[in-house]
């Protein structure tokens, strides 16, 4: 249960990352976060304290314009953030259409307000969170994960981190892409355990 929950979190922290820049106490929290891993050697403790790293060395206002010149302004971003981008190379596509029919089975819809179409990768992780930490364990278990995970994540989510990472504008937020690419990765193992 503590490997679901600690999986759960991690999937709502890099939804929290992916939508915004840490604000207030997320920040603080990241800059005094342990870095070592209950276990010695373990596969993200490296890329998890090159993370906290960076929330030590820089300022708040920093990371803010880190975040709006690879995510934000006017026009196409720097980074796309949007699933739809990846697999189709275009925004709004089949993808998109897939996905909003997946949520739409699952009882999930855009908030009211929310601008961001649902492929955003924060979306995507804040909806893996809910199916590893929901209620309903109809919803909520190991076999629905699998089937969101390898529909709607695996197949663009190493891109996606790949081109942050690589971008020249990325500090802390290539930090982010490279914990997050490896967390992926054990996420699809750990799925593909399922299968065997």
């Amino acid at each position: 249960m503590a490997e679901e929950l600690a999986r759960a979190e991690v999937y709502g922290l890099l939804a929290e990352l992916f939508y915004a820049p840490p604000r207030g106490e997320l920040f603080e929290q990241l800059r005094v976060a342990v870095t070592e891993a209950p276990t010695a050697g373990a596969f993200l403790e490296t890329h998890w304290s090159e993370v906290v790293g960076a929330a030590r060395r820089l300022s708040w206002a920093e990371i803010n314009d880190e975040f709006v010149a690879l995510f934000g302004g006017v026009g196409k971003p720097e980074v796309c953030v949007y699933g739809s981008f990846y697999l189709a190379g275009f925004l709004n596509q089949q993808p998109l259409v897939n996905l909003r029919q997946d949520l739409q089975g699952l009882g999930l819809e855009r908030p009211p307000g929310v601008l961001e179409t649902e492929d955003h990768i924060a979306s995507v992780c804040e909806v893996m969170r809910y199916l590893i930490a929901g209620d309903d364990a109809g919803v909520s278990n190991l076999a629905g994960q699998q089937r969101f995970f390898n529909m709607h994540l695996r197949a663009w989510a190493e891109r996606f981190c790949e081109a942050l990472a690589e971008h020249p504008r990325a500090d802390f937020y290539r930090a982010v892409a490279v914990f997050a690419r490896d967390f992926f990765a054990v996420e699809a193992q750990g799925f593909d355990l399922l299968e065997v």
